[in-house]
């Protein structure tokens, strides 16, 4: 079993804790309403088939975004600073006695091998049918892997699969993107 450093979910929250830092009420407010919509937007779209999704992640931000402004209202912040959200240390403490867990069950049971902690992040894939009509839409799945190249040969493995609800067409993928953490960064 493979011990992840950041699980999606807690990539999620975390990108929305370090967006909101030095953000004003108002400006966290503006922040969570994007989110309500981008959720919206996620729920009307195409179903995805596996985790993590569009909607997951829109509704994991969602979430965090209105803990934020409560968060903020409560203890009258001018400004959110994560130092002063005793929630953000709790789940800080909890993700790394979960990933010591992790790996101590992982060494008991993996026969000696040395556990490797694994840093993934969350990449958009998207791909067009070869053979589509003109107007037909870009699918887009979410994918968590260690790097883009390896987000690229997972999602090729999920067109190509036996049984895969792809199989009725050859899919090229157009566009693979970072989207958890923000690229160029990482918790």
């Amino acid at each position: 079993m493979p011990v992840y450093e950041y699980h999606p979910d807690e990539l999620a929250r975390i990108s929305v804790v370090r967006q909101a830092h030095g953000l004003g009420l108002d400006e966290v407010k503006a922040q969570w309403q994007a989110a309500c919509d981008r959720e919206k937007h996620a729920l009307a779209g195409p179903r995805e088939p596996r985790k993590p999704t569009e909607v997951d992640i829109a509704s994991c931000q969602k979430l965090e975004w209105a803990r934020i402004v409560r968060v903020m209202t409560e203890q009258q912040m001018a400004v959110y600073s994560p130092d002063e959200d005793r929630r953000v240390a709790r789940r800080e403490e909890q993700r790394v006695r979960r990933t010591a867990i992790e790996a101590a069950w992982d060494e008991q049971s993996g026969g000696g091998l040395p556990v490797e902690v694994l840093r993934h992040r969350i990449y958009r894939i998207t791909a067009r049918a070869t053979a589509a009509s003109a107007g037909e839409e870009a699918l887009i799945r979410h994918v968590f892997a260690a790097s883009g190249g390896a987000a690229v040969e997972h999602a090729r493995a999920m067109f190509v699969r036996p049984g895969s609800i792809y199989q009725d067409g050859e899919y090229r993928i157009t566009a693979v993107e970072q989207i958890l953490p923000e690229p160029g960064e990482f918790p």
